[in-house]
C-alpha cells in the first residue's frame, strides 16, 4: 500500500512537471498581441494547460503550476519583470483555481463547463480590480487614466482571454484525460461508456468560441 502511494505521488509529480513545462513552452512560443495600447496586453495559452492540470489534480496543483510558470516567465521572456509576474500569477490563478475547485466538487461535464465559466467571470472581475487599484501603483499610470481604460480596453481583453482559454480547454481536456487514463498514467477513475466519450455538441460550441475569439483578435489587429 505504501509503495503504491509513493508510485502514485511520483506519477502525479511527473505529470505536473510535464504539464508545467508545456505551459511554459506554449507561453514562450505563442504570445499574441491583442491591443496595441497598452503593449503588454498579449494572449498566450498557458492558462489552458494550467487549468487542465487543475482539473486532473485540483486547485492547489493549478496554483503551484501558475507560480512556477510565472516565475520562469519573469526570468526568461518577460518584458515587465516582477510586476508582470505578479499580474500573470493573479490572472492565471483567478481563472484556473476557481475552475478547478468547481470541477473538483462537480466532477462531470456540467461541472467542467460551470467551472470554466466561473473562472472566466472571476478572472475578469479580479483583473479589472487589479488594474484599477494596482496598475497605477506598479506602473505609475494616473488612476484616472487607468479608469478610462477599464471598459474599452481591459474588459474586452480579459473577456477575450478567458473565452479563448475556456474554449481551448474544453477542446483539449477530454481527449487528453481519456488518453492519460487509457495509458494508466493516472489512478483508476472508472471512466467507461458515455463517461469516456467526447461530447460532440460541447466540442462544436467550444470550437465556435475559439474561432470567434481568433476573429476578434484579427479585427483588433486590423488584419480583417
Amino acid at each position: 500500500m505504501q509503495q503504491t502511494n509513493i508510485n502514485q505521488r511520483t506519477r502525479k509529480l511527473a505529470i505536473l512537471a510535464v504539464l508545467t513545462a508545456m505551459a511554459f513552452g506554449v507561453m514562450a512560443a505563442v504570445r499574441i498581441p491583442v491591443l496595441t495600447v497598452p503593449p503588454f496586453l498579449k494572449y498566450d495559452p498557458k492558462d489552458v494547460i494550467i487549468v487542465i492540470g487543475g482539473f486532473i489534480f485540483g486547485p492547489l496543483s493549478a496554483f503551484a503550476m501558475s507560480f512556477v510558470v510565472s516565475f520562469f516567465e519573469m526570468i526568461t521572456v518577460s518584458e515587465t519583470g516582477w510586476i508582470g509576474a505578479i499580474m500573470n500569477l493573479v490572472s492565471t490563478c483567478a481563472f484556473a483555481c476557481p475552475a478547478a475547485l468547481v470541477y473538483k466538487k462537480i466532477h462531470n461535464l456540467k461541472g467542467a463547463v460551470i467551472g470554466l465559466v466561473t473562472g472566466w467571470i472571476v478572472m475578469v472581475i479580479v483583473m479589472l480590480l487589479y488594474n484599477y487599484f494596482l496598475t497605477p501603483v506598479f506602473l505609475g499610470y494616473p488612476r484616472e487614466r487607468v479608469a478610462e481604460m477599464l471598459i474599452p480596453i481591459f474588459l474586452p481583453f480579459n473577456l477575450l482571454k478567458g473565452g479563448l482559454s475556456a474554449g481551448l480547454t474544453m477542446l483539449i481536456y477530454k481527449p487528453l484525460r481519456i488518453a492519460l487514463d487509457k495509458s494508466h498514467l493516472l489512478p483508476e477513475t472508472g471512466l467507461t461508456g458515455k463517461a469516456s466519450k467526447i461530447n460532440i455538441g460541447i466540442m462544436i460550441i467550444s470550437l465556435f468560441v475559439v474561432i470567434t475569439g481568433v476573429l476578434v483578435i484579427l479585427v483588433y489587429q486590423k488584419v480583417i
